[in-house]
């Protein structure tokens, strides 16, 4: 295998046969849409392709941000060859044997940038592979994940690679790429005249959330939709109809994302389990984020079910890291499997009332002194001040409870945690009130042991 067998011809007999987010891939920093944290002017990565000297990286974001596009417009600046391959379909192999050509190139001054898309798909052993031509300079490695770099990436190879992270498209700046495709008579749509009306483009950028690629997609899908009915007019309408789904009024940022929240939130509370489902239906089909969503709905299990189903703060944890494993679709029904438990669940706001009760008394007596008794005394010093005295340990005594104050001076008396009588915190209630006897029992004995103790012997 060649290093030049890597690139494919596009004359301009078969350029519309390509997609369209192909034939608009930004040539030029200046033409690529955000990630302005990294190429805008002055930011790092920026630097380092106007100095020409980009170094072996990690491109880490999720899908359509740019990650492949980068890797060729910094391989187009700095006049190296660009190699792609993924780790999905390519074997280690048939990559070595580009890195021993990248090896003779580099001898004859040609520079050769290796770009692996999903390199997190190499196991540990394969991503070794790259390190010898990494620290020789044979290559410039660019390899590209949606997951976590410190999980998937071998420590060696990661220490060898800077680790850029890209973000999801802002909403604007894919109305942007929208457009200049629309107008672009060369490389776009523009020959077909069709023109944008009424928050078509936005719905297209909510829809694509944050996904380059997908957004000129359905653009493309719409278009030679309208073209075969003879309109040019895009609405809102078409884009739904071409994507095949109801395009509803939806503001990630706005009023809408945090109503459309604010009722799944308290359906949940309220036990209300279809509308629970309808309201998180409607935010992911809206374009929502599910991990924001995923998010939310472990709160909701902290917040509204507590200690009455404390096994729900685990199945919410297990549904954001299946959506954060699966993506979408598939994960989204890890989420509904959540929600539905969530909804069903009997309810407490108990631990959530009482600590932010914590909270308030805090505030209110400040930096409390702690008893004696409970300090720690690891010096002979602390012991003769009074540290650790009288301290009693549960474990040796009948009831498992002692009968000593833990609460500071003059808050012994407050009781923050009050359960209810749903679900799991019966018991807890239960276990209260045992508390409660032993500790009496406890304090009951401690009295007797130095009414004993003050009275004489005959």
């Amino acid at each position: 295998m060649s290093l030049f067998d890597q690139s494919v011809a596009t004359s301009p007999s078969n350029r519309r046969d390509i997609p369209l987010p192909e034939r608009m891939r930004p040539r030029t920093l200046d033409e690529f849409a955000g990630q302005q944290h990294l190429i805008g002017p002055g930011k790092p990565l920026r630097l380092a392709i106007e100095r020409g000297e980009p170094g072996s990286m990690i491109f880490w974001g999720p899908p359509g941000t740019g990650k492949t596009t980068l890797a060729k417009i910094i391989a187009n600046t700095t006049n190296a060859n660009f190699v792609e391959f993924s780790a999905v379909t390519s074997g280690i192999k048939e990559i070595k044997q580009v890195m021993s050509d990248a090896e003779h190139a580099a001898a004859r001054g040609v520079r050769t940038i290796l770009f692996i898309d999903e390199i997190h798909r190499f196991n540990k052993a394969q991503q070794d592979a790259f390190l010898p031509y990494v620290e020789r300079g044979a290559i410039r490695l660019i390899g590209a994940t949606t997951e976590n770099p410190s999980f998937e990436i071998n420590a060696a190879l990661l220490s060898r690679a800077r680790v850029y992270v890209l973000q999801s498209i802002a909403d604007e700046a894919i109305v942007t790429l929208l457009q200049r495709a629309l107008s672009d008579e060369e490389r776009g749509l523009g020959t077909l005249n069709i023109q944008a009306e009424g928050g078509a483009l936005q719905s297209i950028a909510a829809f694509a959330n944050g996904d380059a690629r997908y957004a000129l997609n359905a653009l493309e899908t719409a278009s030679l939709l309208l073209t075969g009915r003879g309109e040019t007019t895009l609405t809102r309408e078409a884009v739904a109809d071409a994507l095949q789904q109801r395009t509803l009024l939806y503001d990630k940022n706005g009023e809408q994302h945090y109503d459309l929240i604010s009722a799944l939130h308290k359906s949940v509370r309220n036990s209300d389990v279809d509308a629970s489902l309808y309201w998180l239906r409607r935010m992911l089909a809206a374009g929502e984020d599910p991990m924001y969503v995923a998010r939310r709905i472990v709160r909701m299990a902290v917040e509204d079910i507590g200690l009455a189903a404390p096994e729900a703060l685990n199945l919410t944890l297990s549904a954001q890291q299946a959506m954060h494993l699966l993506g979408s679709p598939e994960g989204e029904l890890a989420l509904a499997q959540a929600v539905v438990y969530l909804a069903l669940a009997p309810k407490s706001n108990a631990v959530y009332t009482a600590f932010n009760e914590t909270a308030a008394d805090v505030n209110a007596t400040g930096a409390q002194p702690v008893p004696l008794h409970l300090r720690n005394a690891p010096t002979r010093l602390m012991k003769d001040l009074g540290y650790a005295k009288n301290y009693q340990y549960a474990h040796d005594l009948p009831g498992k409870v002692a009968a000593m104050q833990c609460m500071p001076d003059g808050l012994e008396e407050r009781r923050y945690y009050h359960p209810t009588n749903q679900g799991r915190e019966k018991l807890l209630a239960q276990r209260m009130d045992e508390i409660t006897h032993a500790k009496a029992e406890a304090q009951q004995t401690l009295k007797q042991q130095k009414v004993s103790r003050k009275t004489p012997e005959n």
